[in-house]
């Protein structure tokens, strides 16, 4: 048997990805373009998963996610043990006085499985926030710090790795990454364990070292009790 992956699953992975992450109906040109793939091929594999329900067309002939995704994301929500550790802990234990969030890398993207603000329901924190180019997400410096520079400096444009860099050293030497945004946000991340996810703290406004150090060690012990066995 062969020991190489299977393009065609990979882009129809891929494919799919895409689609539930635009929040919108989307056409083949368009996400052929995304893909970096063939019109053509992308067209094939849409079609092939609308005839299991997991892709449909509007009028358009746009794509748009189908009701078989709900019956994955239920399944992947079940079979994931992030989601089943992590997600009853920040319920009750996350902050509800800044953004509070917790995300995962997927092709230079990070994608959001909770996120949430000051005065909404816990209920929409739930996959509440689009995804965001990794090198303008502090989730995102935290866990592109696992790779080496020349895998990030080949991926990444001179001036994103410019921003991406000091953030990027600041987790290999400290275990965590703090952010002071020009318009005097503060936010911090630290990785998830192994889980290949990382916690992160937002919304924090001209605060001094000592309130700092403080959100940092709240920030920890959070992450601390995601990791708990249940």
């Amino acid at each position: 048997m062969s020991s190489q992956p299977n393009q065609s699953l990979i882009d129809g992975i891929r494919c799919l990805q895409y689609l539930v992450s635009s929040d919108r109906a989307i056409g083949c040109r368009e996400l052929s373009r995304l893909m970096g793939i063939n019109t053509t091929r992308v067209n094939r594999l849409l079609m092939t998963m609308a005839s299991i329900g997991l892709t449909m067309q509007d009028e358009q002939r746009r794509y748009l996610p189908g009701p078989g995704i709900h019956a994955l994301a239920a399944q992947a929500i079940r079979g994931s043990e992030l989601f089943s550790r992590a997600l009853p802990m920040l319920e009750r234990h996350a902050p509800r006085d800044i953004v509070v969030a917790l995300g995962v890398l997927w092709e230079d993207q990070v994608i959001y499985i909770w996120h949430s603000v000051p005065g909404s329901p816990t209920s929409q924190a739930l996959a509440g926030f689009h995804m965001l180019p990794a090198w303008r997400s502090v989730i995102g410096m935290s866990l592109l710090a696992a790779e080496s520079d020349e895998q990030l400096m080949a991926r990444f444009a001179p001036e994103q790795w410019a921003d991406l860099a000091p953030h990027i050293t600041q987790q290999r030497e400290r275990g965590h990454v703090i952010w002071h945004h020009a318009d005097g946000e503060v936010s911090m991340a630290q990785p998830v364990g192994a889980h290949h996810a990382a916690l992160a703290f937002a919304g924090m406004w001209q605060i001094d070292d000592n309130a700092l150090q403080a959100r940092l060690k709240e920030l920890t012990t959070l992450n601390a009790r995601l990791l708990e066995k249940a």
